[in-house]
């Protein structure tokens, strides 16, 4: 203790006289002189919860694999043949039922898509889809193909009073980004209106084939640059008016001469070709964040050589349509009930092999009960692994959270 206190009244001295500073006077007197200080270590934050990931996980394997279709109502009729299911001319549901809540709970799909003959007038459609609202443990997709000219289930039923469109064809023809902006705005808002929160909607085929009846007038234009211009005019009009859109006929449906409601459509480009054309329009959706892509059961025998439609290839789906184009939200197919599908696969073989392909939601298939256990069992066995699996539930279910169809 003495030397200390000798060592200190000698550093006060030298301090004085000018030849020691006080940091190292500080150093002298506490030992520390030449030695380097310790680094205090910070505990690492607490990482933050991802929510969508936090839901998927939430949800049983049964859950997941009902998010990954979308199907009519009258799927959930226990009595309903599958033909009369897919059959326009078959009364349609048009209230939800025991029966069918009872259903959905062994079958828990993803999305409803509704018809036609599932409206009838304002009041039996608000409530229809109020009770679709609140049916299902994980929020649905309520989908309607509302394109405006031939194909709009809403603006074609005289008991609504909406704005109609003449033609896709004939908007295209003004070569007006503000008329297609009107278009998607102006329809997004009343299926809004309606409770809808996806439309299959704009159609992006280029109409390069006269004789092709499936589509028609339903394309903006036979020229890929203004077909480009109205499509992303039109997305940008719907996501304004809050609803989600869907781009189709991927890779295009506007040079074939053949239906795919009632065959194989193929489409003889190669993907140069197609690059130059029929994907302008898809680009430019994309480029104005389109959330869904349709995938045709068209197939193209000079891009994939394996004589599957593009709605079951994974050379179309994920290497061109991902991996080329850059497209990352949701792929959803074409209609599964459709003649070009079920004339050459069982309904649980195209569900499995759409999804591996790269398609995150089968539409429609010819028979949900046989599409949901073929998909259950391949997740079970890990045909279908649970990365693939995660893949498509992150994006189905971003997009429900992002669109506040669910809220946590």
């Amino acid at each position: 203790m003495r030397l200390r206190s000798l060592a200190s009244i000698f550093i006060v001295g030298a301090m004085l006289s000018g030849c020691v500073s006080e940091d190292d006077a500080a150093a002298a007197v506490t030992g520390t002189a030449g030695s380097t200080a310790v680094p205090v270590s910070t505990p690492e934050p607490t990482p933050t919860p991802d929510p969508v990931q936090s839901y998927i996980d939430s949800l049983t394997t049964e859950q997941k694999v009902g998010q990954l279709l979308i199907v009519r109502p009258e799927a959930f009729y226990s009595d309903s043949e599958s033909t009369d299911v897919n059959d326009p001319n078959v009364d349609g549901m048009v209230q939800w039922t025991d029966e069918a809540a009872a259903l959905l709970q062994q079958y828990p799909v993803g999305g409803i898509a509704m018809f036609g003959k599932n409206i009838e007038d304002p009041d039996q459609l608000n409530s229809f889809m109020s009770s679709l609202h609140s049916v299902s443990g994980v929020p649905l997709f309520l989908t309607v193909d509302e394109e405006g000219g031939r194909v709009a289930r809403i603006a074609n039923n005289p008991n609504f009073s909406v704005k109609k469109y003449k033609s896709m064809l004939s908007v295209g023809d003004t070569n007006d980004w503000n008329a297609g902006y009107e278009v998607g705005s102006t329809i997004g808002s009343y299926l809004k209106e309606y409770g809808f929160n996806v439309d299959f909607a704009p159609d992006a085929d280029v109409f390069t084939n006269p004789n092709n009846t499936v589509i028609g007038d339903r394309a903006f234009s036979s020229d890929p640059e203004v077909a480009a211009s109205m499509v992303n005019a039109s997305v940008t009009g719907f996501h304004d008016s809050g609803m989600m859109t869907c781009l189709k006929h991927f890779p295009g449906h506007g040079d074939t001469s053949t239906d795919s409601h009632y065959g194989y459509a193929e489409a003889d480009k190669t993907w140069d070709e197609m690059k130059q054309c029929e994907m302008l329009p898809f680009e430019s959706g994309i480029e104005a964040g389109t959330d869904f892509i349709m995938a045709a059961h068209i197939t193209t025998p000079n891009v994939d050589t394996d004589g599957l439609p593009a709605s079951m290839s994974k050379v179309m789906l994920t290497d061109k349509l991902r991996g080329e184009l850059g497209y990352t939200g949701i792929i959803i197919t074409d209609a599964m009930d459709m003649e070009a599908i079920t004339n050459y696969y069982s309904s649980a073989e195209a569900a499995v092999t759409s999804f591996n392909a790269g398609a995150d939601i089968i539409l429609m298939p010819h028979s949900l009960p046989e599409a949901f256990q073929g998909l259950l069992d391949a997740v079970n066995d890990g045909t279908i692994t649970q990365q693939r699996l995660n893949d498509s539930l992150y994006r189905i279910i971003s997009a429900k959270m992002k669109y506040g169809i669910i809220t946590q």
